[in-house]
């Protein structure tokens, strides 16, 4: 299975880089490969050496101008011409979606990847791994929004909240019909 992480290229502190790389090496180890947005800095390093090192393949979606940090040594690396073709690639080579801590770029893709679920437009399973209560402000909002009638489809059918990367990968490989 192709797993799709958003996540952040920050350097982070162990809080989150300690459950990321642990999630990191249970894809590894299950034989799955990480698509991710090819950065070979801070946290989306941190997941790809944890994959890689477990026996995980690397299909990295760079971005034109960001392609200078790219991880030389991925399985395949794909340089886009803009962030808008980039999303477009790694939902187009991903067969699920996991949502890990992040910034505003982070953030632009699990909204992009929701509405599209929200359309019917895709159907792939999205978990949004909830390291260190990161996404408890986002997981109220998400439900006030299905309280109030923003959503037309339950938030249940969008995203699955995971505490952590056991119950993520457990989520997707359940989902994906993967033993």
């Amino acid at each position: 299975m192709n797993i799709c992480v958003f996540l952040s290229a920050a350097e982070l502190d162990e809080r989150y880089t300690r459950p990321a790389r642990e999630f990191a090496e249970l894809l590894g180890k299950a034989g799955h490969a990480l698509v991710w947005g090819g950065s070979d800095v801070g946290l989306m390093k941190v997941v790809a050496d944890g994959v890689q090192e477990a026996g995980g393949r690397l299909i990295g979606v760079s971005v034109d101008f960001l392609a200078g940090k790219a991880r030389p040594g991925a399985d395949e690396m794909i340089v886009a011409k803009d962030l808008a073709e980039r999303k477009a690639l790694l939902l187009a080579r991903s067969d699920a979606v996991v949502i890990m801590v992040g910034g505003t770029g982070t953030l632009d893709e699990a909204t992009e990847i929701l509405e599209l679920k929200k359309h019917g437009r895709q159907a792939m399973p999205v978990v949004l791994l909830n390291t260190a209560g990161f996404y408890d402000g986002l997981k109220q909002q998400f439900r006030r929004m299905e309280d109030e009638g923003f959503l037309p489809v339950p938030l249940t059918d969008l995203v699955f909240f995971a505490e952590d990367g056991v119950g993520a990968l457990s989520y997707l490989e359940e989902s994906m019909g993967v033993h």
